[in-house]
């Protein structure tokens, strides 16, 4: 009885603190609305948006005003975990809504284009050609919400300790500095600076003032929401592609990495491992993909130069833009993009995929390994990484848990791709697209589509809510609601 009155207790704030996230999630679905004054013919679609984000808001303050919340309360880990799925569960599902009633989608393709939103992804299932400029709008505010993070956003907007529980939950345990909130709201700071300078230099560019801000939500994002049909392909144009790379390496870099730079710490850049890792990847797939696919499929040089690095970066930094079609690209070209997008980027950062880091380690740890037979065997070694110019020695446990980590990813890859083979595609087909799906990237070869069969749409899905959250988040949100659920019901009842 005594556990049942303390998760009781427990569930409280958890529940009054979700319901603060909400009327955030709520006022994100409502913004697209202050856009109407400049496209009046959309007005119409206002129902589509106030009703499921007045709701959540309302839903959301009654749980945050029942449930008062201790200012001394902090969250462990798991009930982050718990706070996190809820949050973002309810996000996919009510903002699936104005998908539906705008655009008549079914429920599962509606559930597809707001989990690809969220989550950053990019994969759609509607024709962006056809689509009005406010639910255009709506995809890029909610790409650059979801690669902000809900719990960035509320540590960034509450008072009160949550502690390291609810942004270490979401993936995002680095800090930029010792106060939680303090780092929280930093890390908006750096990211609408990089926003307004997005929008700023993609407009000197060449594109429209529409064009340029949902471009620079979701290259910084990560996301890759076009408003045109041939994304960035559609301007053809080299200013316009370098603006964008720019951008798209900037949401990739750990903001760890970029608040070092910003107070001066300019060595920081080069000494993070990651960092190195990255521009290694580069310095390799550009040659690889430039001789090897572009230069004998694209008519100049400068053409092929420009696919190459473009589209390894896109894949790279998991932004999913695309300046060319990959259907001619030969299989080298296919599986070079499902590595690097598999690969990801930077942790801390708005990127999805296993991440960088994680391939530092167990670089470092393999060759740890086959260095100890060699050395003498009194002699203690310890491999390092570098992070934001601070060296973190390498123990075993946290090698253990990156390996665990990555083998995980890669039989949900296994199991993903099969469900796509098993579903009328071919293999590459199959590992392309849904390494895109998990590695929240968003770029395709044609296979997401509106009429792609329901099994498909639906391992995308998970694909991409697995990718987003990491795996073991949702196990351990999951694990804990349904176990401390069927405490509390079970006590209830006896």
């Amino acid at each position: 009885m005594r556990h049942h009155a303390y998760l009781k207790q427990r569930y409280r704030h958890i529940l009054g603190d979700i319901g603060a996230i909400w009327v955030i999630i709520g006022l994100l679905i409502l913004s697209p609305l202050l856009a109407l004054p400049f496209y009046w013919s959309d007005r119409p679609l206002a129902p589509a948006f106030l009703w499921p984000g007045l709701a959540l808001i309302l839903l959301g303050a009654a749980l945050r005003l029942q449930l008062s919340r201790d200012d001394e309360f902090s969250l462990t880990v798991p009930e982050g975990a718990v706070i996190v799925v809820l949050t973002w569960i309810a996000a996919i599902l009510v903002g699936a809504t104005p998908f539906m009633l705008s655009l008549g989608l079914t429920f599962t393709q509606a559930v597809f284009e707001a989990t690809s939103g969220w989550t950053t992804t990019g994969l759609s299932v509607i024709d962006v050609e056809a689509v009005s400029p406010i639910l255009l709008l709506y995809r890029s505010i909610i790409q650059l919400a979801g690669g902000a993070g809900f719990a960035i956003i509320m540590l960034a907007a509450l008072t009160g300790p949550a502690g390291m529980g609810l942004s270490s939950a979401e993936g995002r345990e680095e800090q930029l500095e010792p106060n939680v909130r303090h780092s929280a709201a930093l890390v908006l700071r750096l990211y609408f600076a990089y926003v307004v300078f997005g929008i700023l230099a993609l407009r000197i560019a060449g594109m429209n003032w529409f064009d340029a801000i949902n471009h620079a939500f979701a290259a910084l994002s990560t996301g890759g929401f076009s408003t045109r049909a041939a994304s960035i392909g559609y301007w053809d144009s080299a200013a316009v592609e370098i603006v964008t790379i720019v951008l798209m390496l900037l949401g990739t870099i750990n903001f760890l990495v970029a608040y070092a730079v910003v107070r001066g710490r300019l060595a920081a850049l080069w000494r993070t491992s990651e960092v190195q890792f990255l521009v290694f990847l580069l310095a390799v797939s550009i040659p690889t993909l430039l001789f090897g696919v572009t230069l004998s499929l694209y008519p100049t040089l400068g053409k092929a130069l420009r696919v190459a690095v473009f589209e390894v970066v896109s894949a790279i930094s998991t932004c999913g833009f695309a300046t060319v079609s990959y259907v001619p690209w030969s299989a080298i070209g296919w599986l070079f993009l499902i590595g690097l997008m598999m690969v990801g980027g930077g942790s801390g950062s708005t990127a999805g995929g296993i991440k960088q880091v994680r391939i530092v380690v167990l670089m470092k740890g393999l060759l740890a390994e086959i260095r100890s037979p060699l050395m003498p065997r009194t002699a203690v070694h310890e491999p390092s990484i570098w992070q934001a110019g601070q060296q973190r020695f390498l123990q075993d446990r946290h090698i253990r848990g990156v390996a665990l980590f990555v083998f995980l990813y890669a039989l949900v890859f296994a199991f993903g791709s099969g469900v796509i083979v098993a579903s009328g595609y071919s293999l590459r087909e199959g590992m392309f697209e849904f390494a895109s799906s998990l590695s929240t990237i968003g770029l395709s070869v044609g296979v997401t589509a509106p009429d792609a069969p329901l099994s498909v749409l639906w391992v995308e899905t998970l694909g991409m809510f697995l990718g987003r959250l990491e795996f073991f988040a949702v196990i351990t949100g999951i694990a804990k609601f349904l176990n401390d659920g069927r405490v509390l019901l079970f006590e209830r009842t006896k």
